[in-house]
């Protein structure tokens, strides 16, 4: 997540060069033909104008959806905030005088779910922008933890080495240390170190904690629709293309009976590139923000999440010895 004030305006050029490079080659092609005399290439404006209303249509679909998919991840992640909370407390305070230990080895398989589960949902998948181009050359200003350290050496941090090499020989390491926290619950019942009340409080929570998680896992699993995804390249594809070649005549005719008359021509590269760049880039801001969980600089700070949790909940114990908080760098936390 992007944490400063704005995008730059240099950051903006830097991130779209790429883009701006070939859309100036797309309108001088055309400009050159034109003033060399190919004066055939010109086509009329009006269609390629209705044309451009179409794409403005779906690209802000796209980019409507795309803020959706950033903002539910992000209620995602604000609801185990709290209900990481509520489970520490409830916990805390119904285990604590019967069996500390066991509490805190409750905190610290919380602390592994959460490190399980922000590592399954950085792995990659190939329909994700973080192997393009455009977006790994800006990842060079910031880390991805998840891609820096790897998930066994990070959960032998809480959980003993039995446990580890069990809950790493499962596919879903999150899902079955739920599963392994649903266990010591049901077992703390039936020793009667809890009641029906506190065994039915805690296990709602848990109950939560799985419900975010299968929604986190539906957002990163399931891409947004490529049909949609698609069309919309197809038809920005099309109207970048045509946009010089809609708007030769335009400023060709603009210097007649002026001294710059026939150099007007040469106006079409500058406002054709403005045009066809605010489109583009209206098309990769909501490329850039559609899968919330792969490690770009717009995603949910899944990261510096879960250690606030780590910390919070390190604090209900009294804890002194707390982890660093997760700070910035270069005005983005991940």
């Amino acid at each position: 997540m992007h944490s400063g004030k704005r995008f730059g305006a240099r950051e903006f050029i830097n991130w779209t060069r790429r883009s701006i490079y070939a859309l100036i080659v797309l309108a001088a092609i055309p400009t050159i033909l034109y003033f060399l005399g190919w004066k055939f290439l010109s086509v009329p404006w009006q269609p390629i104008a209705i044309m451009g209303t179409a794409v403005a249509f779906i690209v802000g679909f796209k980019n409507n959806a795309s803020y959706s998919r950033l903002w539910e991840a992000r209620q995602i992640y604000g609801a185990i905030i709290n209900d990481s909370r509520s489970f520490g407390y409830i916990l805390r305070d119904s285990l604590t005088s019967k069996d500390p230990n066991k509490v805190k080895e409750m905190f610290l398989r919380h602390y592994a779910w959460l490190t399980a589960l922000r590592f399954q949902l950085r792995e990659p998948r190939v329909w994700e922008n973080t192997g393009t181009a455009q977006f790994d050359e800006y990842a060079k200003k910031y880390e991805i933890p998840e891609r820096v350290t790897k998930l066994d050496y990070e959960l032998k941090n809480y959980l003993s080495e039995t446990e580890l090499q069990y809950i790493l020989s499962k596919k879903n390491r999150a899902t079955q240390l739920m599963a392994s926290q649903s266990k010591e619950l049901s077992e703390a019942y039936e020793k009667g170190e809890i009641n029906d009340f506190q065994w039915t409080q805690i296990n709602q929570q848990l109950v939560k904690f799985t419900d975010s998680q299968g929604k986190a896992e539906r957002i990163k699993n399931f891409p947004y629709p490529r049909n949609f995804s698609s069309i919309t390249t197809y038809l920005l594809l099309l109207f970048i293309v045509f946009v010089p070649f809609g708007l030769l005549k335009e400023f060709d005719k603009l210097g007649e009976g002026s001294a710059v008359e026939g150099l007007t021509i040469w106006f079409n590269i500058p406002f054709s590139l403005l045009v066809t760049w605010c489109f583009h880039t209206l098309d990769s801001v909501g490329e850039a923000s559609v899968n919330p969980f792969e490690g770009s600089a717009n995603d949910v700070p899944i990261t510096q999440i879960s250690r606030t949790i780590e910390i919070d909940m390190r604090d209900m114990l009294d804890e002194t010895d707390l982890p660093p908080a997760i700070t910035p760098k270069n005005n983005i936390v991940l």
